[in-house]
């Protein structure tokens, strides 16, 4: 099926190119979605009609959409879930959460903008993709964490995991004090038990 573009479409073309697509793709997405015209005279003609307009409208809108991105790339928001003490998650982040996380932090961002770059299914930090406009996307990072402490130490760099190893050591270590402190006073107990029995000890001998 034959679509003209009103838009940039990734991997498909620039807005006014006539391309090839398949009629599932067309009906399902782009034509309903309002980024392509069935390729008949009529509508060809009719946006080459429009076309300055639509040219004005789109750097217009492009505009707008630059100037979040500037504001909203490299942007960390927290979400907060259950997971395991391994930090697999009991369930996963959707794009719907991200939108949320970015929404309740000032941004204006629908779930259909968002594209993750891999499931997240881990606690963790996670980069994400927010295309605001057809030609202007923004990176953002999801803080994905089981409280606001662990997400305030993911920030510093350090993963759950990291945390729960130095956790360990650091209790070895207080373990492994406390019995060389036991050893130290059993031998002091001995040292001092040894000194008391001395002068009885040269008694008997003599």
């Amino acid at each position: 099926m034959q679509v003209i573009l009103l838009e940039r479409v990734a991997k498909l073309g620039q807005m006014g190119e006539v391309v090839d697509v398949k009629a599932g793709f067309a009906r399902n997405y782009l034509l309903p979605q309002g980024k392509a015209l069935s390729a008949s005279a009529k509508n060809i003609a009719d946006f080459e009609s429009r076309k300055a307009q639509l040219e004005t409208q789109n750097l217009e809108t492009r505009k707008e959409a630059e100037a979040i991105a500037e504001k909203l790339n490299g942007q960390q928001f927290v979400v907060i879930r259950q997971a395991s003490d391994g930090g697999a998650l009991y369930g996963s982040v959707s794009t719907r959460d991200a939108a949320d996380a970015a929404s309740q932090n000032g941004f204006t961002v629908d779930r259909k903008q968002v594209a993750l770059t891999r499931p997240i299914k881990e606690l963790g930090l996670h980069d994400v993709i927010v295309t605001l406009h057809p030609e202007v996307e923004a990176r953002i990072q999801l803080n994905v964490a089981r409280s606001a402490e662990e997400a305030e130490l993911q920030a510093s760099g350090k993963s759950i995991q990291d945390a729960a190893a130095e956790a360990d050591q650091a209790a070895d270590f207080e373990i492994a004090e406390l019995f060389e402190d036991i050893g130290a006073a059993a031998s002091e107990d001995d040292y001092l038990g040894q000194a008391v029995r001395s002068p009885e000890s040269d008694d008997d001998n003599a």
